[in-house]
């Protein structure tokens, strides 16, 4: 048996479960399919086609890229906002028809050629937009028009002008350029390439038409109701689809110099299938830049792979056919099971095994003994706050605290009846504290750290830290800023509860009992954020030691306290504080008397104890039940905890009955009381400690100085 719980933390100690999440979790992997097909057609025709890695059939292959991909790029526009255009091939082929006709025969420069051909292929393009967008026509019909019309209007002129164009050259050092050259070794139309895809990448992930480009092809309707400009974007798309193509039939003319009736047939199914076997949805809100080209690349080496092997005519319609088939089949098994496959293997137990708690029984004759010290609580704001997760005073015993709606309160002393908004925040007020300036510093889940200075202003001190090395997920931005608390040197330290979930799926990340918590540490010296400590346990409570050479932090999930020495010979280090505690820690903070008070949120159970030994069992137990039956932590049971540096409690106070405070996250001692908060609470509770120094305030335990007067 011992042997076997020894495999079993070695598997979950080394196999990282929760990667596998992360990755199905991130956009990017919809490249995965799609890169690794990219990979096995490289392969493939590599091997098959003598000096396929050749510079010189690089170079050939990247000059008809730099083509092919901008139609890919104009097809997926229209695609990601939900349309089709099957005109892109007969508008190429009008760019490449009118490109030779103003140079050869008008005898145009390429300064005025290049725009004025990009510019009627776009009024192509605004063509269909028009139709489509704002007249509602069907994006398919339209554009399947479109491509007839174009069709047959660059066959009437080529009947009549093609033979004057094929007995006359146009020369010029920037068209040989366009053509033949390249800058740095690179072909002139690759370039253009780049630079395009870039500038799309920015557009589409950077900016707001790109993100109104998303939102419109994932639900027009839905865009419509919130005010998207949806006609006049579908508009836009279409008419860049059309430029696009206008620039590619530059790049093509450039190039061959010749014009003829078969320029661009088939050309919209290429386009097609390249935009869909890179992974860009037919159904329109999901697709990249970087899809784009992933699809161009695989079609145009397939369809020059066919042709150098010396198969018949049909085999490279048929096999573009047959990978059109693939990618939509792909596509809709992807879309539709990914997330079936995420919410599987997104939650990860790991093995967790609490050592056995110190016992809480009325006869055990500890300090941690069961009592109802909490039954007198004072009940103060009954009702006229909700989740006041942390309590804090200032040096005129004004108290706040916060509530669910993002703001914090204040209740005017002494008897606490009357109060007001000292300021909004929003988001989830937690811990609070104040700098020496008299500032009040909050963290706020799902928003970060921010600062209530003297004329309430609201200010961000941060909200992202930076980013771990090998983590998969970017867990620079803050999810859950927790409790903080002021270094000596100002330096802020605060606790983030999970990178993992946001602040309302807490009971998942307690399922998962994994390190997914860290401490961060703002300098307002230097306005910079970093790590100071990660990996841990659901990270809660933060507290300076009394020498300030230190924070205690309390780990909720893995009931502990450690230390994290921030200065002196040990800086850097970490050691356990408080083990065996028979609950969950909350926030900690300084006693009168030296020591340190902790809140104790819930108290643990042997079902879940037992449950924690068992990965494999809390996995089934997130697939099959529905969240509100989960074994999951005890949050119902009041509890404070008093207790020193060497880690020996020294008190409890609890109300067994769990009815005049029943659930605890914080408390403050100021001048005789302890004030107590909870964030499942309607109240704020206060309680009087017998034999405690009557003047004692946290802001002077760390600040120091006479009484301040605080700005009203």
């Amino acid at each position: 048996m011992a042997s076997a719980s020894t495999l079993t933390k070695l598997r979950y100690r080394f196999v990282p479960d929760h990667v596998i999440g992360e990755i199905l979790s991130k956009k990017w992997i919809d490249n995965a399919i799609p890169l690794l097909v990219l990979v096995c057609v490289v392969a493939v025709f590599g091997m098959l086609i003598p000096n396929f890695f050749s510079g010189s059939n690089l170079s050939i292959t990247s000059r008809q890229l730099g083509e092919f991909a901008l139609i890919c790029i104009a097809m997926m526009t229209v695609i990601l906002v939900g349309g089709i255009d099957l005109s892109v091939g007969s508008n190429f082929a009008l760019g490449n028809f009118m490109t030779l006709a103003l140079l050869n025969l008008a005898d145009w420069p390429v300064a005025a050629a290049v725009p004025t051909v990009v510019l009627i292929c776009g009024s192509v393009g605004l063509l269909n937009g028009v139709l489509i967008g704002y007249l509602r026509l069907r994006a398919f019909l339209t554009t399947l028009v479109t491509l007839i019309i174009v069709r047959a209007v660059v066959d009437m002129l080529l009947l009549q002008y093609v033979q004057a164009m094929s007995t006359s050259f146009y020369q010029s050092d920037i068209w040989d350029l366009i053509g033949l050259g390249g800058l740095f070794g690179i072909p002139f139309s690759f370039c253009v390439l780049i630079v395009v895809a870039i500038i799309g990448h920015v557009l589409l992930t950077r900016s707001r038409p790109g993100w109104r480009l998303m939102a419109i092809g994932g639900s027009r309707r839905s865009a419509h109701n919130i005010g998207l400009p949806v006609r006049s974007t579908v508009c836009a798309a279409y008419t860049i689809s059309g430029m696009l193509c206008g620039l590619a039939g530059v790049l093509y003319a450039a190039r061959l110099s010749g014009a003829g009736s078969d320029t661009g047939i088939g050309m919209e199914i290429s386009a097609l299938t390249a935009a869909v076997l890179g992974g860009n949805s037919l159904g329109g809100g999901r697709g990249s830049i970087v899809k784009a080209l992933i699809g161009a690349i695989i079609v145009l080496i397939m369809t020059n792979g066919v042709l150098r092997l010396g198969l018949n005519s049909g085999s490279g319609p048929m096999v573009l056919g047959l990978t059109l088939v693939f990618a939509v089949f792909i596509d809709v098994r992807w879309l539709k099971n990914r997330d079936k496959l995420l919410n599987k293997v997104y939650v990860s137990p790991t093995y967790i095994e609490l050592p056995e708690p110190v016992s809480t029984a009325a006869g055990a004759g500890n300090a941690l003994a069961l009592n109802d010290r909490l039954r007198d609580v004072e009940i103060i704001g009954l009702a006229a706050v909700e989740s006041p997760e942390d309590v804090i005073l200032d040096e005129d015993d004004y108290l706040y605290c916060g509530t669910r709606h993002g703001d914090i309160v204040r209740f005017a002393p002494p008897d606490y009846t009357s109060h007001e908004v000292y300021a909004h925040i929003g988001g989830s007020p937690l811990g609070m504290g104040w700098d020496k300036d008299r500032n009040l510093l909050v963290c706020v889940g799902g928003m970060g750290l921010y600062k209530i200075d003297r004329d309430r202003k609201v200010v961000k001190v941060t909200d992202e830290t930076n980013r771990s090395t090998l983590s998969v997920v970017d867990d620079s931005r803050l999810r859950l800023a927790d409790d903080l608390d002021i270094a000596p040197d100002g330096r802020i330290f605060f606790s983030e509860a999970t990178i993992r979930y946001e602040m309302h799926d807490w009971p998942v990340d307690a399922l998962e009992s994994r390190g997914n918590g860290r401490i961060i540490c703002h300098d307002p010296k230097t306005g910079k954020t970093h790590t100071a400590l990660r990996n841990l346990i659901f990270p809660n409570g933060i507290c300076t030691s009394q020498d300030g050479q230190s924070i205690l932090f309390a780990e909720s999930w893995a009931c502990r306290v450690s230390r994290l020495y921030i200065s002196g010979p040990k800086a850097g280090q970490v050691e356990r504080v408080l083990d065996r505690l028979p609950g969950y820690p909350d926030n900690i903070n300084r006693a009168s008397d030296g020591t340190y008070w902790c809140a104790i949120m819930g108290m643990r159970s042997p079902a879940l104890d037992v449950a924690l030994r068992m990965p494999s069992f809390r996995r089934r137990m997130a697939r099959r039940i529905a969240p509100d039956q989960w074994l999951y932590p005890n949050l119902n049971i009041g509890c404070v905890i008093r207790f020193n540096d060497r880690g020996e409690v020294l008190e409890s106070l609890w109300d067994q009955g769990a009815e005049n405070h029943p659930m605890i996250t914080s408390m403050r001692e100021h001048k005789g009381y302890l004030y107590l908060g909870g964030i499942t609470n309607n109240r704020i509770g206060r309680i009087r400690l017998d034999g405690r120094d009557k003047t004692w305030s946290s802001f002077r335990s760390y600040w120091g100085g006479p009484n301040v007067r605080h700005a009203s």
